[in-house]
């Protein structure tokens, strides 16, 4: 591995962790706002 590729990882790793993170969060929220809807629906 050279120099360049190290501070390529090092930039991307936390702008990766920080995407997956909002991701997981918005997955998750979406996900309870269809069970929310989907309830609603059967009753």
């Amino acid at each position: 591995m050279s120099l360049p590729d190290m501070r390529l990882i090092i930039v991307l790793a936390p702008l990766l962790i920080a995407a997956g993170w909002a991701f997981f969060n918005i997955g998750a929220a979406a996900l309870n706002q269809l069970q929310n809807f989907l309830n609603r629906e059967e009753a």
